[in-house]
Order: structure tokens, then C-alpha cells, then sequence
């Protein structure tokens, strides 16, 4: 089983559910982003998202496309991002997931791609517009190299298809709160939690939960439902956001990661 289900499992048997903060590599400079995930890891993170920079971001709401923007404007790429990894890579506790588009991972080479994240101790992969007609390769190149390939459901998606996302799935998968893009919303649709249920009494696949999730009550929420981990992001980032020095914001970010530790029920 790999590192990320571990986690999982141990979360699931214990009756409550991980907290995966995401922040935006390069975001605001690389710098920053090394001390945040040295916070996100001393304040509860039990998984880090880190998302590589993209252009056309369509699944991002505007808060996280911003940050991409300003990652990208000064230069932070694929290659950056690595080099993030490589100065990180023995000194965090909790893994990595990395979460990018499909194509900076076609113009790199597939087996590339795999093969340099995973030198750097990446533990997952989350691909949002990955279609699902082309996962099998991808699978069989992650479980190779020991990270898991998280595979997106949205609540939307015809049942067909989910049996397909499901049966594919090697044991992760990254359920979508609503529909649209990522960002902050201020209600959660309880339409999920029931979906949430019949993936997991049907496959026994771990549940991540994200898009939309911000606030300690909505934490306390979801985390009751059948899940396995909360994935936040804009909300991280807008906390980043709201601050010009580095130490306010790498500190504030911590005392957030806290909070919503501290909401996550058991």
C-alpha cells in the first residue's frame, strides 16, 4: 500500500480524517514557500498539496489562479519546483502530493515526470483535466515508483463514468464538494456526503474532500461525514495573501493550519 493510503487507513481506523493543506509553488517566491511547508508540517498538515504553477488553470478559482500568475511571472516552472523538492525532501515529516495539469507533464515526457518527483520523495499525483480514456499508463508508471495517482470524482459525473474512475482508481480518490472551480463557498452540498458513502462501502477506496472548504465550521462539518481527508487550498492561500512580510505570513498560515486541525472531529 502506498504512503498516502497508509496515512489513510490510519486516519479511517481511527475515526477521523487527514488535513492536506495546498499552496501554489512559488507563491508569493520560492523562498516562502520552503518556510510554509516547514509550518504546514509543524502545525498539523498530515499531507501537503504543492501545486506547480499553470497558465491555464481551469480548475482553479481565481484566488489560486492569481498565485499561479504571480509564481509564473517570476519564473517558477517545472524545473523550480523541483528544486523546491530537492531543498525540502529530507527535512519534512508529512509527503507531498503533487498536483498539476496534464500537459507541463506531456511536454516534460510522462516517465520524466514520474521519475524526477519521485527522486525527490513525492508520494501522490493529482492530475484535474487527466482523462480518463489515458490513466492506465499513468497507473502503471505511479505504482512503479511507489506514488499514488489520485483520480478526480465529481458529484456531477454520470454514474457510468464514476464506476469507470473508481475501478481505475489504484486506492485514492479526490471527491469534488461542488461544482465549478476551486474557491471559498459558503455552504457545502450534503448531496456529497452520500456519494462519499457509496464509494466508500462500495470500493472501499479512501476519499479525499475538497473545493470549497475555508472555515472551522465547515471543517467540523465535512470531517463528520465519510471521508478520509479534507484538501483546503484558496483559503491558505488567501491567508498567505493577506500579508507583505514573510514572517506574518508564514506565521499566520501556521496558526490557521492549527485551527483547522484542531476543528478536523474524531
Amino acid at each position: 500500500m502506498n504512503h498516502i493510503s497508509q496515512i489513510l487507513q490510519k486516519k479511517r481506523k481511527s475515526s477521523t480524517c487527514a488535513l492536506i493543506p495546498f499552496i501554489t509553488a512559488g507563491y508569493p517566491n520560492p523562498d516562502v514557500t520552503i518556510d510554509i511547508l516547514y509550518t504546514l508540517d509543524k502545525n498539523g498538515a498530515d499531507i501537503i498539496e504543492l501545486g506547480i504553477p499553470y497558465s491555464d488553470a481551469l480548475a482553479d478559482g481565481p484566488t489560486i489562479q492569481k498565485s499561479s500568475k504571480i509564481a509564473l511571472d517570476q519564473g517558477v516552472y517545472v524545473d523550480q519546483v523541483l528544486d523546491i523538492l530537492d531543498r525540502v525532501k529530507l527535512k519534512l515529516n508529512v509527503p507531498i502530493v503533487i498536483f498539476t495539469y496534464y500537459n507541463p507533464i506531456l511536454v516534460r515526457g510522462i516517465r520524466r515526470f514520474i521519475e524526477e518527483i519521485s527522486s525527490r520523495g513525492v508520494k501522490g499525483l493529482i492530475i484535474p483535466d487527466l482523462p480518463i480514456e489515458e490513466t492506465d499508463y499513468l497507473v502503471y508508471l505511479c505504482l512503479d515508483y511507489s506514488i499514488e495517482l489520485i483520480l478526480f470524482v465529481a458529484p456531477t459525473s454520470p454514474k457510468d463514468r464514476i464506476l469507470n474512475i473508481l475501478d481505475k482508481a489504484p486506492g485514492c480518490i479526490y471527491l469534488v464538494s461542488s461544482t465549478g472551480v476551486t474557491g471559498i463557498r459558503n455552504n457545502l452540498d450534503d448531496n456529497v456526503n452520500r456519494l462519499s458513502s457509496y464509494i466508500k462501502h462500495s470500493t472501499g477506496k479512501f476519499i479525499m474532500l475538497g473545493f470549497g472548504i475555508s472555515n472551522v465550521s465547515q471543517v467540523a462539518q465535512v470531517s463528520s461525514w465519510n471521508i478520509d481527508a479534507l484538501v483546503i487550498g484558496s483559503a491558505f492561500t488567501r491567508v498567505l495573501s493577506s500579508y507583505l512580510d514573510h514572517k506574518s505570513a508564514v506565521d499566520s498560515v501556521g496558526f490557521f493550519c492549527n485551527e483547522m486541525k484542531s476543528a478536523i472531529k474524531s
